[in-house]
């Protein structure tokens, strides 16, 4: 079932294009990321999603709300984590997710009992009378993802969640994103970190300068990709002496040496391993491991978009996105 539809989505800034007619779906309890550089459009995209930004042309429904003639319906539903805080400094931990409740109309009582269980939820119940402008990166992002949620939204939207922030935090809020989308919570996800899109997300979209280049799960990508199959096997020895023969015998494979003991097996079809098995059981040899090589995301990304993702690591520099 989707929940979000996304149809000739088009964000202008004057003559500049940051998002060109882009369209895609949402699933309900999915992660879907957006990965792409900065520069991409992604903070463009997430901005109209959440009718933080005006959008030029198409449009976007959540829940059967459209977003763009019903914006105030359709945020009462979301969790919106933008990429830079939007709490405020001189307030406390408590008092600020009390204060985001209270925008939601949620009684006294209530919204009291919400904060602080998200802020032991959160690991925060020890700092949750200190000033925000007091707390660490990574605890400052904790704190905005709490109070995107403290209304139970149906959708979250996360800009950039771990970046700028230390490992450790940036671990912590990845496990708090899947313990949330566990207990039934849709998450919308942009990042420019590719191991994070392939960590989290059920489903990525690649968004290259305001236009999305690909979209599926991980494996799908993948396999959109690598039109081979790759069998790598190690052997006891000896991998050297035969090289000739084998790639005779196996005329139809293509075969790459990688030391005296491994070699990969490349075929457009697919390859029949307890042939091969036999084959060297009846020459003597031991097979040690028969695994299949598939390419990385960051492979992927980069033959998709022709991005290397050197690119993709760098802090960001701010700008549009």
């Amino acid at each position: 079932m989707n929940i979000l539809e996304v149809k000739n989505l088009t964000k202008k800034y004057g003559d500049f294009t940051a998002v060109n007619n882009i369209n895609f779906a949402i699933k309900k309890g999915e992660i879907f990321g957006f990965l792409g550089p900065n520069g991409a459009g992604k903070t463009s995209t997430i901005n109209m999603l959440t009718g933080l930004s005006k959008v030029t042309e198409g449009s976007i429904n959540i829940f059967g709300i459209d977003v763009v003639k019903d914006v105030k319906k359709a945020q009462s539903i979301m969790g919106i984590v933008p990429d830079e805080s939007n709490l405020y400094p001189e307030m406390d931990g408590f008092e600020n997710l009390c204060f985001c409740a209270s925008l939601y109309g949620i009684g006294k009582e209530e919204r009291e009992k919400r904060a602080k269980k998200l802020l032991e939820q959160f690991g925060l119940d020890n700092v949750g009378k200190k000033p925000f402008k007091a707390y660490s990166k990574g605890m400052k992002r904790k704190l905005t993802i709490a109070a995107g949620i403290i209304h139970n939204p149906k959708i979250l939207f996360l800009d950039e969640p771990t970046t700028g922030i230390d490992v450790e935090s940036a671990r912590q809020i990845r496990s708090l994103i899947m313990d949330l989308n566990k207990k039934g919570t849709t998450v919308f996800i942009t990042t420019h970190y590719i191991e994070e899109a392939e960590r989290l997300c059920d489903r990525i979209a690649f968004i290259v300068k305001g236009e999305i280049v690909r979209i599926g799960t991980v494996d799908e990508l993948m396999q959109d990709v690598q039109k081979e199959k790759i069998i790598q096997f190690t052997l006891d020895s000896g991998i050297l002496d035969i090289k000739e023969t084998l790639q005779k015998d196996f005329y139809n494979y293509k075969i790459e040496i990688i030391d005296n003991n491994t070699f990969r097996l490349y075929s457009i079809n697919t390859i029949s391993l307890m042939s091969f098995m036999k084959y060297f059981d009846e020459r003597g040899f031991s097979v040690y491991e028969a695994k299949v090589i598939k390419p990385t995301l960051e492979e992927v990304f980069v033959k998709i978009t022709g991005i290397e993702a050197s690119k993709m690591k760098k802090e960001k520099e701010g700008g549009r996105k």
